[in-house]
């Protein structure tokens, strides 16, 4: 009985638990070291460790740091976008223009563009197909919200050159023209009639279809030259000769 006691005592005695982290799990049994276990690598604190690889490889600068600035919603001085395009490295080129005539009645849109073959889309040319009537007012914003929709139609198609005939008469007018032309990658151009209010008037008086005077001065008070600054690519400016300027009523 003894010797049976002795012997289950002796199978039940276990090799000492591992008591360090070489193997993750303090307790667990410790592998053996031989050629197919070798001791692990442990590393030397002492020495200084190399440096990483950095994530990214800075090619011809393209690799740059960035402050925040103190003021969240401000671009940070120096940002990309406030410096000029390097050499070598050009904008992508628009899918078209976008030109806006800007004039008063009688300034010689209409006849500008006929001139060049060009059917623009016209707030004129709208009022005769929605209303059957080119002299309707009381629906500017349905006519308007149209012809945005038609020279979206026109942008979506990749059409490359698409002209807007309307008076747009500042800068509030022409930016919805503006944003949505750059929003799909056009450039923008405007064509500005300068001609004296005291000719179109008298252009006015001479044309089958008439803007009331009132009208039209209340649309010269209004008129503001367009700038480089609202996003134009291109500036033209239609002045008049002189002592041809009242021989044939120009229309709008």
């Amino acid at each position: 009985m003894r010797n049976w006691m002795r012997e289950r005592m002796r199978r039940r005695k276990k090799k000492p638990e591992n008591e360090t982290e070489a193997t993750g799990r303090v307790g667990q049994q410790k592998p053996p070291v031989d050629e197919f276990h070798p001791e692990p690598v442990v590393p030397t604190y002492g020495e200084t460790p190399a440096e990483p690889e950095p994530a990214v490889a800075a090619e011809d600068g393209r690799v740059e740091t960035e402050l925040q600035p103190e003021e969240p919603t401000a671009a940070p001085p120096g940002a990309p976008e406030q410096r000029p395009i390097p050499a070598g490295k050009a904008a992508r080129p628009p899918k078209g223009v976008v030109v806006l005539a800007i004039g008063l009645p009688g300034s010689g849109k209409t006849t500008w563009f006929k001139r060049r073959g060009v059917t623009p889309l016209s707030s004129d040319l709208l009022r005769s197909i929605l209303f059957d009537d080119i002299t309707e007012q009381r629906w500017q914003g349905l006519v308007f919200s149209t012809l945005r929709s038609l020279l979206r139609a026109r942008l979506i198609a990749k059409m490359p050159w698409n002209y807007v005939d309307a008076s747009n008469l500042a800068p509030h007018e022409r930016r919805q023209w503006i944003k949505m032309a750059k929003g799909f990658g056009y450039d923008v151009n405007a064509v500005f009639f300068d001609v004296p209010l005291e000719v179109c008037l008298e252009r006015n008086r001479k044309r089958e279809r008439q803007v009331k005077e009132e009208v039209v001065r209340r649309m010269a008070a209004k008129l503001k030259p367009p700038s480089f600054e609202e996003g134009f690519s291109k500036i033209t400016v239609v002045r008049v000769k002189k002592g041809a300027a009242l021989e044939s009523p120009a229309e709008d």
